[in-house]
């Protein structure tokens, strides 16, 4: 027993640890400060569009008018609180998200290992390491098997460090350093016992936490691009509205006025809601994506989704279930070959020295679902390695891809070796015949084109002082082949179709055996009879060659983790967007030089999770596909967004202007204003976001990556539905005034058929295609919900004496409201009329290009 109370076997109770973690505090760095609603709000008030609010509330006090200030004050009240309920809905929204990325930590907890997240770790706990693994917190080294560590996080140094228990350690007082692991850092190799010895801020990673907090992520070229253009609005707006100032002041002589009359102009031409667009878009789609098992780390992804133009995949976990059971073993007799089938039951003494060597050649505690079959196998069968220590572990190295343990049996100095892997590896371990060498590979060749995965068994004897470098050094025999069979996922041939009809190459890229990787590929769906490269012959090509080659292969087979980082960026120099799945140590460089790095959340490793942008937590390639899907969702209902916003502030700018150049009477003052930027606001961010995806999602090739959101054709087309809507409500109001209708029933009528002809512009843009039907489609409740509301609100605002008053408006007769309808269901005809005809154009255009 520790001083501290734990039991050095068995870890902290739950009591125990409970009490170190009110003391001690959680295992996390310091994050920044949240933002509270106090620092929300100071953000909002250096918004340009609440200061011209502000400004325009401060000049109506001036003028003495407190009903009309006091009314502007509420509004400006209502929009604040809108944008600080979306902005709190997007803090919980990433709070969320950043829990979920909190990495999880095997750990001994009242005698048992458990998993927890690692912000519960406490001083005194006993946690658990294995390859892949990132380190919860710094730690004491209890035991450790052939431990090495990747600390180029803390120290800089690409290279792994060894690292050794103080027991198990050499001769010596060795560095303390030897005998820890740091937060932060990666096991690379081995696996480890150790116990905690700081957390947090008291970590030694702790220590330049503050150095990491002032890292600031890089923005998105949609974000940069967003406000690039938020800025030269921002700036066209200043000058028009100082232009209109001076001119209103010039011709009426009244400079409070004049102030106004700019002010309501700015307000008018400022797109401020963009950035809110994009904030909530992207928050709320991470939030939709891990509604889908899928964790966003990287906002950009989001935009890049829609662009995928190739999925390249591994076989085992994310095209198959990852649950691997033996179903044949073979030995090979001086007769030929000799099958044990999984109903055959019982095993002979051959089989069961097959077995049990097997056994040896994994890990003691297995997580990989190969491992865990031949353990199950032996369990079932009753069938298990007699009592045995781990000596000495060769692992798995991209030079010999095979599993090798040295087992100590006796007292004696006999040691039994046992090393498992692919067969061509196994073969040349035990240096068979060429005779035997064709035997063999031929009976691998034939189970793999079942689809089974095939690894090769073989043992040998060991008595010597020193262990070799390598596994080459032993001398081993021979066992048999075990072959495992993985079944293909439901999901996935469909998901595979879905791909094909969206425009997007499925790859499959596997270091399984061509004939087990082929199997899979045609139960799949995919072409693997297309082109299928072996992992040596990716080595042997140049890269021009391997360019060439992997526009036409579909199936790598036999490829170690280098050589998918060639691939993929064989594929990117082709001008393909590219994502990929990963889940080892090796795989970490792929997916960060992907354009889409995918971890898998189940069997993945640490290393892989912080080197991607995206985690699938089911690790089901279906779940991808529909990652990829929401992915395009997203960005339609963004630029469906992006294109209203455009539109809705042209005949708002319009009709502000118009009237001061005709002499017309005003039809806008900053309050009108505001209550249309209560109505616009949760338009462009709530009701956009929520539309459903279009008929042809997955029927239509990738967009291309490097289009920008805010293309030429994209704003023309926006601005030309801004005009029809500005030439049919201005010639309205025009139309009232010359008809000799009063100023304030006039300015109602038109203010009535400004908000019908935005409801025509939401519904005209809710679809890229289709006509009214799909623009009156109900799936939408926001959308209708958003409307309702919108009516009522203006009703209140017509129908309530005093606010009439303050908006000068009048009762008009039911003849004028009606034509006000009527103008939002003409704006509505000639938006969805232009377009048809804008369809059809393209249409003939592309018949006259074919």
């Amino acid at each position: 027993m520790n001083p501290d109370g734990r039991d050095s076997q068995r870890g902290l109770n739950t009591e125990q640890a409970a009490g170190l973690l009110a003391r001690d505090g959680p295992n996390e760095l310091p994050r920044p400060p949240r933002r509270t609603a106090a620092h929300i709000l100071r953000e909002l008030a250096r918004e340009p569009m609440h200061q011209l609010l502000a400004a325009a509330v401060a000049i109506y006090f001036v003028l003495g008018d407190r009903a009309e200030a006091s009314v502007l004050l509420a509004f400006l009240g209502v929009i604040v609180t809108i944008t600080l309920v979306q902005e709190r809905r997007t803090e919980r929204v990433l709070e969320a998200l950043r829990d979920m990325t909190s990495p999880r930590a095997l750990v001994w907890r009242d005698g048992a290992p458990r998993r927890v997240a690692g912000v519960e770790l406490v001083r005194g706990d006993l946690i658990e390491l294995a390859e892949g693994d990132r380190v919860p917190a710094d730690a004491r080294l209890i035991s450790a098997n052939d431990l090495a560590v990747d600390e180029s996080l803390l120290s800089g140094e690409s290279l792994p460090v060894a690292k050794a228990a103080a027991a198990d350690g050499p001769a010596g007082d060795a560095p303390a350093p030897s005998h820890q692991v740091f937060a932060g850092t990666m096991v690379v190799a081995g696996r480890a016992l150790a116990e905690v010895s700081a957390t947090g801020a008291r970590s030694e990673i702790g220590r330049i936490g503050a150095v990491l907090g002032a890292i600031e992520a890089e923005s998105t070229p949609l974000h940069r691009q967003t406000r690039q253009l938020v800025r030269w609005f921002s700036v066209l707006g200043l000058v028009v509205s100082v232009i209109v100032g001076v001119l209103f002041a010039w011709s009426q002589g009244d400079w409070l006025g004049a102030t106004l009359a700019g002010i309501t102009m700015a307000m008018s031409m400022l797109p401020q809601e963009f950035l809110l667009i994009l904030t909530v878009f992207m928050a709320m789609g991470a939030w939709r994506l891990s509604q889908h098992r899928v964790l966003t780390r990287r906002a950009a992804t989001i935009e890049a989704l829609g662009a995928a133009t190739v999925l390249c995949n591994d076989k085992t976990g994310t095209l198959t279930r990852n649950q691997m059971r033996i179903e044949t073993l073979v030995c090979f007799g001086a007769d030929g070959p000799v099958t044990w089938l999984a109903a055959d039951g019982a095993l002979d003494a051959h089989f069961a020295t097959l077995l049990r060597h097997g056994v040896l050649a994994c890990e003691q505690e297995a997580f990989d679902p190969m491992e865990r079959a031949f353990h199950t196998l032996a369990a079932t069968l009753a069938d298990r390695a007699p009592q045995a220590r781990l000596v000495h572990e060769y692992g798995l190295s991209p030079a010999l891809p095979l599993m090798t343990h040295v087992w100590q049996l006796g007292p004696g100095p006999e040691q039994v070796v046992a090393a498992k892997g692919a067969p061509e590896s196994v073969i040349a371990l035990c240096r068979l015949p060429a005779a035997m060498r064709a035997q063999v590979l031929e009976a691998a060749a034939d189970l793999a084109a079942q689809g089974m995965r095939v690894l090769a068994v073989a043992s040998a004897g060991f008595a010597g002082g020193a262990w070799p470098a390598t596994p080459h050094g032993f001398d081993f025999r021979l066992l048999g082949l075990v072959a495992l069979a993985d079944p293909l996922r439901d999901t996935v041939p469909r998901a595979v179709e879905d791909c094909r009809r969206a425009g997007i190459r499925v790859l499959m890229i596997t270091g399984d055996h061509p004939g087990t990787a082929r199997a899979i590929a045609r139960q799949a769906g995919l072409d693997g009879e297309a082109g299928m490269l072996l992992g040596d012959e990716v080595a042997a090509l140049d890269d021009a060659a391997l360019r060439h080659a992997v526009r036409t292969t579909t199936v790598f087979a036999r490829v170690p983790p280098q050589q998918k980082l060639r691939i993929v960026e064989a594929l990117k120099a082709n001008g393909e967007v590219v994502a990929m799945t990963g889940d080892g140590v090796n795989d970490a460089p792929s997916l960060k030089a992907a354009h889409i790095g995918i971890a898998m959340g189940g069997r993945g490793t640490d290393v892989a999770r912080e080197a991607s942008a995206l985690v699938l937590l089911d690790d089901d390639f279906g779940t991808l596909v529909e990652a990829v899907r929401l992915g395009r969702r997203i960005y339609d209902n963004l630029l469906k967004a992006m294109r209203f916003v455009f539109a809705v502030h042209v005949p708002i700018a319009g009709l502000t202007l118009i009237p001061m150049l005709l002499g017309w009477p005003l039809l806008f003052t900053p309050m009108h204003i505001a209550f249309l930027e209560i109505v616009i606001d949760p338009v462009c961010s709530i009701v956009f976001e929520a539309e459903d995806e279009e008929p042809d999602l997955m029927a239509r090739a990738p967009r291309d990556p490097s289009a920008p959101l805010f293309s030429p054709s994209m704003m023309a087309g926006s601005l030309l539905q801004g005009g029809v809507v500005l030439l049919l409500v201005g010639s309205f109001y025009g139309g009232l005034l010359q008809h000799g209708l009063a100023e304030a029933a006039a300015r109602t009528a038109a203010f009535v058929a400004l908000i019908a002809s935005n409801i025509a512009l939401i519904l005209a843009n809710r679809a890229l295609g289709g006509g009214l039907r799909a623009a009156l489609q109900a799936r939408n409740r926001a959308l209708w919900g958003m409307v309702l509301a919108t009516v009522a609100l203006l009703a209140t605002v017509v129908g309530v004496a005093p606010l009439r008053r303050l908006f000068g408006f009048a009762v008009p007769e039911p003849i004028w409201i009606g034509a006000a309808l009527g103008v939002g269901a003409v704006t509505l005809a000639a938006l969805l009329a232009g377009r048809a005809l804008r369809a059809t154009f393209r249409r003939g255009r592309g018949h006259v290009g074919a």
